[in-house]
Parts: structure tokens; sequence; C-alpha cells
């Protein structure tokens, strides 16, 4: 429990300090350490869904909710039931713009640049949500589920004539065996209310999933286009980054050599004038010593 309570703290730190902080546990965790080294550091899009989690909990919960609400609502269509599914739709909308906007803002305050590409896998990953990975760990960005995750949910026979839903016939009348052949044993007709009932929950049913799967798979292809441009882009601030680190540690290296040359260059110049000076002390002296010699010398 708390070595889990640590893997916890690991995907609420700063992004840029998540391998370091993963790679330190691993070696403090004996037998699980490669386990944990193992943990992949979420891309950006996963981590700032992460701290929607982690820093605006009331926001994730509301999203959680109201996508569970969403999910009720589609399986009682799907069953034959009522659900106003508009209502729930629109709620579960607000909720994903407000997860979206608490993720931005968790970005920009972290100083990640909230790119397009970015703002678009973070949309993606919270329609995706719930996943397998626990809540506040992810480490991979998400997909929408769609409809798949209604799969194994029994849909109610429309009646027949239905357009677009499976045709129901009903059984034909059977003559009774016996003394009474000649009296046929009629069902009852059905309630003509619960057929148009029936009808227009099909009809809704139908015409929700084919717009979830339209929207689905533009989803998924404006969010591969969107992994792509991403990676690309990461790509480029990361050539971007070794470039500028080397042309600084040129620059540093540069400003060092020339200080180095600012001082060789002013003690050269003290020495200079300090030899010049000697030559002057010298040359005086030279003076001095032929006027001694001139006045000791006799005059012929």
């Amino acid at each position: 429990m708390k070595l889990d309570a640590e893997v916890e703290k690991l995907y609420q730190l700063p992004l840029e300090e998540f391998t370091a902080a993963r790679n330190a546990l691993a070696k403090e965790a004996g037998p699980a350490g490669r386990e944990i080294r193992s943990l992949p550091k979420p891309p950006v899009a996963a981590w700032a869904v992460n701290q929607v989690y982690w820093r605006r909990r009331p926001v994730y919960d509301a999203l959680m909710e109201a996508a569970a609400e969403l999910r009720t609502a589609h399986k009682a269509v799907l069953s034959g039931q009522r659900a106003d599914l508009r209502s729930v739709s629109a709620d579960h909308e607000e909720a994903l713009e407000n997860a979206l906007k608490a993720a931005i803002e968790v970005l920009k305050d972290a100083g990640h640049p909230a790119s397009d590409a970015t703002r678009q896998a973070i949309g993606t990953t919270l329609r995706g949500l719930p996943a397998e990975d626990p809540p506040g760990r992810l480490a991979r960005t998400l997909q929408p589920g769609g409809f798949e995750m209604l799969a194994g949910i029994p849909m109610r026979a429309a009646p027949a004539g239905t357009r677009g839903a499976a045709h129901v016939r009903a059984p034909a009348p059977r003559a009774s065996q016996g003394a009474g052949r000649d009296r046929e044993s009629v069902k009852p007709a059905p309630d003509a209310k619960a057929l148009v009932r029936a009808r227009d929950e099909v009809a809704i049913a139908t015409r929700a999933l084919r717009t979830a799967e339209h929207a689905a798979r533009r989803e998924e292809f404006e969010a591969a286009r969107g992994m792509r441009d991403a990676e690309k882009g990461a790509r480029a601030l990361e050539s971007a980054r070794r470039e500028l680190e080397s042309a600084q540690e040129t620059f540093t290296e540069a400003e060092r050599n020339a200080a180095t040359a600012e001082r060789r260059r002013d003690e050269a110049r003290r020495r200079a004038d300090e030899a010049d000076a000697a030559v002057r002390a010298a040359q005086e002296r030279v003076r001095e010593a032929e006027r001694a010699l001139a006045q000791l010398t006799p005059r012929t």
C-alpha cells in the first residue's frame, strides 16, 4: 500500500520530473523495482487528464457521473425503454467541456503549450473515460469507446413495418384440435400506442447509433492525425532544444574564452607598461652615468 501511494505521487509530479523520480523509486523498491522502472512516462495529454483527477476532483467526478448516466440512457433505449438521450448527452458534453478547460488550465500553469494537437488528444482521452487504467494514473492517450461499450445489451425487436429495424412476424393462427376445429384461436391485437412508442424508441436508438458511429470514426481519424502532428512537433521541439543547448554551451565557452583573453591582454598590457617604465629608468641611469663620466674626464 505504501508503494502504491508512492507510485500515485509519481503521476502528480510535474511531467519533466517523472522519469527521474520513477527511477529513484525503482532503486528503493527492491523486488518491485523492475515493474516500477517499466512504468511509461505519460504523454502530455494523459498527464493533463491525470492532473484534473488529482487537482480538480469535482470536475473529474462530474464527468464520470455524466458518462455513467449517458451509458445508462443508451442501455435503456437499446433495451426498448424510454430515456431522455438529448438531455443526458448535453450534460455529458458540458462535463467534457469543463474537464477540457480544467486540463488546459493545468497545462498553462505548468508551462506546457496547449497546441491544437494537444487539445485534440486531451478531448479524445476525456471522451474515452472511464478507462482500465486506475484514475489519475493514465500512461497513454485514449480513444472514445463508442457503442462497443454497449455490446451484449439486447435490442428489443420493433414491430413489423418499422423501417431500419428487425421485423417480427406474428405466429399464424392454428385451428384448434378436436371438436372445435372450425374455430381459430386468435391472439389479441397489439396496443396501437405501444407500437408507436416502440417504433419511436427504435428509430431514436438507430439514429443515435449511426450518429455515434460516425462521430467515433471522425474522432478516431482526427485523433490519429493529431497524435501524428503532436509526435512530429515533439520531435522538432526536442531537436530544437538540443540545438539550443548546444548553442548555449558554445556561447558559454566563447564567453569564458573571451574573458580569459581579456585577462591575458590586461596582464600583457600591465607587463608592457612595467617594461617601458624599466626601459625609461635604465635610460635615465645611462644618461646620468654619461654625465658623471664627462665630468671626470679631463679636457684637452
